[in-house]
């Protein structure tokens, strides 16, 4: 398993957000699959905070979201948040992708949160997105939607539970 940092950006190319030393645990030809845990986290704006609690990350290839599934270990419930974001590129420096504002978060009991849809639409304008950028976004809202409705992975405890499980038995995924 390899260290890597996950590096956020907005369309302008300014810094988001950087989540340092998190565990590669599987990769393939779609995806990238991440675990942070307690690991430091450090804001464009240089603010410096640490994650709670284990979370699965993934990254894709050629879908224009990434899903962080955080277990919470008292109850395994899971949190799925979604960033409609760029596919992710990878480099020396880490994963890197586009942070494109849009949000879904889903909660335990199954209700469902499009969130940031106000700076979505402001940055749209101020930081120029393309029709062609809005186009994609709305469209890979829509797929996310119809992921977590149909418990696609990796929208879907089972899932997300067995992997976790397998990862803290040092299992080879």
């Amino acid at each position: 398993m390899t260290k890597i940092d996950i590096i956020s950006y907005k369309h302008s190319g300014e810094l988001h957000r950087v989540w340092k030393n998190a565990i590669k645990i599987y990769e393939d030809d779609e995806k990238i699959i991440v675990l942070n845990n307690k690991v430091e986290v450090i804001d464009g704006d240089g603010r410096k905070w640490k994650t709670r609690e284990p979370a699965i990350c993934y990254f894709y290839k050629n879908l224009w979201f990434n899903v962080i599934c955080m277990i919470k270990n008292i109850s395994n419930d899971i949190y799925y948040y979604c960033n409609l974001s760029s596919p992710f590129i990878e480099d020396l420096e880490g994963i890197k992708y586009i942070d494109y504002d849009l949000d879904v978060k889903l909660f335990p009991n199954g209700d469902i949160l499009v969130l940031d849809r106000d700076e979505y639409e402001f940055n749209v304008i101020d930081l120029n997105y393309s029709n062609e950028i809005t186009e994609i976004i709305e469209k890979s809202l829509t797929l996310v939607l119809e992921k977590i409705k149909n418990n696609l992975e990796p929208f879907n405890n089972d899932i997300i539970l067995n992997l976790y499980e397998k990862i803290k038995k040092g299992v080879k995924i």
